[in-house]
């Protein structure tokens, strides 16, 4: 059997860890292979290895059987691979054109030639339904939209070998319906592709084939058809999985968080974005605010975290005014924030681990004295929290953040959040990312807060995470609430209706 891709026995270490150890994957041309595993499990590291970012110690890789030495991502591209990075490889002050043409530009006397490109571009979005608007810039579009502008940077390029590293984890679920369209149109025009996912729903309706890799290590690989998602997650997380959120009986106490009356104007148009919004989160509830993307929850939840100015409302802990007040003073009332971006918003990529985990803390005397930090009693703090929530990393408390996988990052934050004993946790898209084993984990965390009597506003655009983990559902629509629902008696399609806009209820028992 000739493989268009054979990776053998690659082995690629880093300080203090062995991220691939021994992994072979093999490759058929015109299949989806996925590469299933937890965060940490090696399979962006094998990836990055294949694009020529990385150098193996050891292992042989060949393309449609010939040996080949990738030093770098032109080498890769030159082979005809192509790959769309879990966190986007984009310019923020170019334009969609300028981005998708970067490193292939076609010039003359020096000068770019744009219409030939703009011209392939545009055939391009349309032949894959993939549209984008060429002279937006980078910074002012949706994730949604930046990721098209890789998968069409990807075709331009004339790839055949496509890798996706992740690429549902920032989409809602009429566009991922759309990707996977998009991956079974490319495979039947003879192109293979590699899906790196761990969300087994994905798998199984999109891929041929699966490897799985559990700590660095080859675990095996699967025919998707013949293979259950017990099996796929007992295979990578090496025990079985509950794919059900378990919550005892809800017992509310009284009303924790309030918004009254709350309106945010857009940045990019004359409209709100978000338009008069009223709701009560009490204790023992998990309050979740569903909708498509871009539809005025990430302004929502800026302004309600003091990130952005709110134009008119008011926001209240335990009954006290909080609007006007900072963010440190917000965390003093109890506010808790696991943020929708975690590289923007919740960490210093740069600092280590321990130094996040005190980020909002460090001012107290337990850990500063006259302006100086006890090390000592930082280090000792961040070593209880990483026992506490199983964070995984190179050198523990002296790794740096940035070189920690996606889930091993959530898991910082939401140690760090949780651990301040907050009366109200906001968690924007918690899971956006995470593997069965650290869905499993944060859901149960934000559960434990809800029994023990805290108040929790979620924001997600999961359906299986909206429908199970919460107590009462907000639909946005446009930067407003048109739907007041509770999960046990509504349907995902009903969901749906009101999330689209076809749907609203009036009622309103804020």
């Amino acid at each position: 059997m000739e493989y268009v891709i054979e990776m053998n026995n690659i082995t690629k270490e880093f300080t203090g860890i062995i991220a691939n150890d021994n992994i072979t994957l093999q490759v058929k041309k015109g299949e989806v292979h996925a590469l299933l595993g937890e965060n940490g499990a090696g399979k962006s590291t094998l990836m990055s290895v294949l694009f020529g970012l990385y150098q193996p110690e050891k292992g042989e890789i060949k393309i449609n059987g010939k040996s080949v030495n990738i030093n770098n991502p032109n080498d890769a591209n030159a082979l005809g691979i192509g790959m769309v990075h879990q966190h986007f490889k984009l310019v923020h002050n170019f334009t969609v054109l300028e981005s998708i043409v970067l490193g292939r530009e076609t010039t003359k006397n020096g000068f770019l030639k744009k219409d030939d490109a703009r011209k392939k571009v545009m055939e391009l979005s349309q032949k894959y339904k993939l549209m984008v608007d060429p002279d937006e810039y980078i910074s002012d579009i949706t994730v949604g939209m930046q990721q098209r502008v890789e998968i069409l940077k990807m075709l331009y390029c004339d790839n055949n070998i496509l890798i996706f590293d992740e690429p549902t984890a920032v989409l809602t679920p009429q566009e991922i319906d759309e990707l996977m369209k998009i991956m079974k149109q490319l495979v039947s025009e003879g192109k293979s592709i590699i899906f790196i996912t761990h969300k087994l729903n994905e798998i199984k309706e999109v891929a041929d084939r699966c490897t799985v890799l559990r700590k660095g290590k080859y675990i095996g690989t699967i025919d998707v058809e013949s293979a259950s998602k017990e099996e796929m997650s007992e295979m990578m997380v090496g025990r079985k999985v509950s794919f059900a959120v378990e919550k005892q009986e809800q017992n509310l106490g009284e009303v924790v968080f309030e918004v009254k009356d709350l309106t945010i104007k857009s940045k990019h148009t004359s409209k709100n974005a978000v338009s008069d919004v009223s709701f009560k989160v009490r204790k023992g509830e998990i309050v979740c605010i569903a909708g498509i993307d871009g539809n005025g929850q990430s302004e929502l939840v800026y302004g309600l975290t003091g990130l952005t100015h709110i134009d008119c409302g008011n926001v209240f802990i335990n009954g006290k005014d909080i609007t006007k007040e900072s963010i440190r003073k917000r965390c003093k009332d109890g506010m808790a924030h696991i943020p929708e971006d975690r590289h923007k918003d919740g960490l210093v990529l740069d600092y280590t681990l321990k130094e996040n985990l005190v980020l909002q803390t460090y001012y107290l005397p337990k850990y500063q004295n006259h302006g100086f930090i006890k090390f000592n009693e930082v280090r000792e703090f961040a070593r209880k929290l990483i026992d506490q929530y199983d964070i995984r990393s190179g050198q523990d408390e002296d790794s740096l953040v940035r070189d920690m996988s996606g889930g091993n990052q959530q898991k910082a934050i939401v140690a760090r959040e949780i651990d301040r004993n907050p009366e109200i946790i906001i968690a924007v898209q918690p899971t956006r990312g995470l593997d069965v084993g650290a869905i499993e984990y944060i859901h149960k965390q934000l559960v434990a807060q809800r029994d023990a009597g805290k108040g929790v506003l979620l924001v997600s655009l999961e359906l299986d995470e909206v429908m199970n983990v919460s107590d009462r559902i907000l639909v946005m629509y446009e930067g407003e609430i048109v739907g007041d629902l509770d999960p046990n008696q509504t349907t995902v399609q009903e969901l749906g209706l009101y999330m689209s806009g076809s749907k609203r209820s009036v009622k309103n028992e804020n």
